[in-house]
């Protein structure tokens, strides 16, 4: 085996003088000496040892050392290296079906070799299918050989120089407090493992080079004391940059947002709105309408997440806000991540806020990235001069062309969508005022407890936990497939019975890949199944114009099937929609299902979400597919679909383009590392109070540069 190039020193800044290694390395974000240190082995080789043939276990991976008594190609079945070794124990043929001319020449014959691979007992005798060798020689290693996650270009023996060359230089001095200022906090032994805490640098150099006599169970569940020190600091960090966000925003100021006082004769406007509105608000929404009002009424930027299951009335507690920023004299904008979704917004608040508000010579503005340039001239023209005291659209709102007079709250819809830079873009609106915006963030996809305690620690959230009176129950089902004519006719029922449905499709076009029915194949097989009935389409690639079109004319009540991709998850509200179809849905994630049927049981009729699932060839689900489609059948609760979604997928998709700030976490896991969670909520202020240079060095350790995305 050729020798490993020298592990690099600190990467070079100038991307032109670097090595191909060292640009892999630059891929996978291992850029200062820690990043390394902290890239841990995904897995671990034993080559502390050398097994006799004859003690080596059919199944088991060994590493033996033999001579080689046979070499030679040949070419049936197929072309293949075939070698013949004996180590005096027993014998063992090695087969390579790829293979270059200096591999046949190292395993030539009376060569002795260091060979590991997998043992497999057989008909002919016992073989190794490519297993890993070089010449036999040289001192066993101590400790078990790590394989580290890797890219192109970066062979292991290089990340592996690199790694101990990281480690000699790196600082990893203590930055956990020596004893802890208030009990009961044990510095100690912050997981009650009854050890002593290892220090930070004996876990990592143990973690990279463990001994061949540790329970290998301990490293793959991260349950080794070493992993749990690790664990402990990530977490640590991660809450001490939330808390050090949170104060931070303390010192920031922003609009104070008071509504006028109002005399005998005059409401306030948001007095006006409640007078309006065609409903009673729930008391959820009352509640929470009133924690953002205590909010607007400081000069601290509120920084607020607003959640509620799918149709709890998330938009009228926006309007309120939003009313008592114009109220105040301020203006207002509404954020949405998609088209459709910003539509359905823009519809219902000019419904309740266009008459209020144009009896005080303002109005609601709408601002997207395909409007023609006349009306987008007109917007930003009302936008500037303060005469739209809402503006209501996509990302448009946030485009550098777009000046407000004086912005004070921003709301954000499905805010998961969003990336850090545009939620930091929606900000930065009011520093020429030297404030920044109040913002409320909303979602419909509940986030658990854990979670939001871990990730959106800095926020401060609201909870919608009740839906409004009249919703009707949605009753879910699952359907193989193969049934689907049968479906079709129960559809066409619904259709002349006045009713109208939703059948979603997880692909445009045709994928080789995945073998899904796409839209438009759907579309055309629905029309000719359904004589008589007007079948539309709906995707993302249509142009906005016939998006908007097919929206109204269903919305209308003109078509009796929507065909659509999952550009309907959120927003869309059409009450005569009573059955929802999701094809293919074991390929759907949790949330999403629990999204797409929250389109329906908007009326007073019963509603049905009918999950179209496919076996595939072999005949059934996966494992995670049937808890997925059996948590959807078993409750509507989206708070417990949630927990449910946590515990089958792990945190990530919970938190969206939250990733962008890179804030997901490595080594910890929520599910599981609650007490090291609650342990390290508790220490951070404390840390940031009473020990703030080695609270920075903590953040610094294991963030870097993004602390600050973690603060969007």
């Amino acid at each position: 085996m050729p020798a490993a190039p020298s592990a690099p020193a600190h990467p070079s800044p100038a991307p032109a003088t670097l090595s191909g290694p060292q640009k892999a390395l630059r891929k996978l974000g291992l850029v200062r000496s820690i990043d390394l240190a902290l890239h841990l082995p995904l897995r671990y080789e034993d080559e502390t040892r050398i097994v006799p043939l004859s003690q080596a276990r059919d199944g088991q991976t060994v590493q033996i050392e033999a001579t080689v008594t046979t070499s030679e190609i040949v070419l049936h079945p197929r072309r293949q290296l075939r070698v013949l070794v004996d180590d005096g124990t027993g014998t063992c043929e090695l087969r390579f079906f790829t293979f270059y001319p200096s591999q046949q020449k190292t395993m030539a014959v009376g060569v002795r070799l260091r060979i590991r691979g997998e043992v497999k007992g057989g008909f002919w005798g016992r073989q190794m299918l490519h297993p890993a060798f070089r010449l036999a020689g040289g001192e066993l290693p101590v400790a078990l050989t790590p394989i580290y996650p890797t890219t192109a270009g970066l062979p292991q023996p290089y990340l592996r120089r690199a790694i101990v060359m990281a480690l000699g230089r790196v600082d990893l001095s203590e930055t956990l407090p020596s004893r802890a200022p208030s009990p009961p906090l044990q510095w100690h032994d912050p997981i009650g493992s009854g050890q002593a805490l290892w220090t930070l640098r004996e876990a990592l150099v143990f973690l990279h080079h463990p001994a061949p006599d540790v329970a290998l169970a301990t490293l793959e569940d991260h349950s080794h004391p070493a992993w749990q020190r690790l664990k402990a600091e990530e977490l640590l960090a991660q809450q001490l940059s939330q808390a050090q966000s949170r104060r931070e925003r303390a010192q920031l100021r922003a609009p104070v947002l008071q509504t006028r006082g109002a005399g005998p004769q005059t409401l306030s406007l948001p007095e006006q709105l409640l007078a309006v509105l065609p409903f009673a608000l729930t008391p959820a929404q009352r509640r929470v309408g009133e924690e953002i009002a205590r909010d607007l009424a400081r000069p601290v930027p509120m920084h607020r997440l607003l959640q509620g299951d799918v149709g709890s009335g998330k938009t009228v507690v926006a309007a309120l806000a939003a009313t008592i920023a114009i109220d105040a004299g301020w203006q207002c904008a509404l954020m949405a991540p998609t088209e459709i979704l910003a539509e359905q917004h823009f519809a219902k608040l000019i419904g309740w806020l266009e008459p209020i508000l144009a009896a005080r010579g303002q109005s609601v503005a709408w601002l997207v990235g395909g409007q023609k340039k006349k009306e987008r001239t007109a917007m930003l023209e009302r936008i500037e001069n303060g005469e739209a005291a809402l503006v209501v659209g996509t990302h448009a709102v946030i485009q550098q062309q777009v000046r407000f007079k004086n912005l004070a709250l921003a709301l954000i819809d499905e805010q998961h969508r969003f990336g850090v830079a545009q939620r930091l873009a929606l900000r930065q609106k009011l520093a020429a005022h030297g404030m920044e915006p109040h913002l409320l963030m909303m979602t419909a996809t509940p986030i658990p407890r854990t979670l939001a305690m871990s990730y959106y620690a800095d926020l401060d959230v609201s909870v919608i936990d009740e839906l409004p009176p009249g919703r009707t129950p949605i009753v879910t089902k699952t359907i193989s497939d193969s049934r689907r004519d049968e479906l079709i006719a129960r559809l066409g029922a619904q259709i002349a019975a006045g009713r109208q449905a939703y059948w979603v499709c997880p692909l445009i076009e045709e994928s080789e890949a995945l073998d899904l029915s796409n839209a438009t194949a759907t579309h055309a097989d629905l029309s000719a199944a359904l004589p008589g009935v007007q079948v539309g389409l709906l995707h993302s690639r249509m142009p906005s114009a016939e998006k908007k079109a097919v929206m109204a004319a269903f919305s209308a009540g003109q078509m009796g099937v929507l065909v659509s991709t999952t550009v309907i998850e959120v927003g869309v509200d059409v009450p005569n929609a009573s059955l929802m179809v999701i094809e293919h849905a074991e390929r759907f994630g949790l949330s999403q299902l629990h999204q797409l049927r929250g389109r329906v049981g908007r009326g007073a009729v019963a509603s049905a979400c009918v999950l179209l699932y496919s076996t595939g060839d072999s005949g059934r689900l996966g494992e995670v597919a049937r808890e997925r489609l059996q948590a959807m059948v078993e409750t509507n609760d989206g708070f417990e679909i949630a927990r449910r979604d946590l515990e089958i997928r792990g945190p990530g998709e919970f938190l969206g383009a939250r990733q962008s700030g890179d804030a997901m976490l490595r080594f910890a896991d929520l599910r599981t590392d609650t007490l090291l969670l609650d342990w390290a909520r508790a220490l951070a202020p404390q840390m940031l109070e009473q020990h703030p240079e080695l609270a920075q060095r903590h953040i610094a350790r294991w963030l870097g540069g993004k602390a600050e995305f973690l603060k969007a």
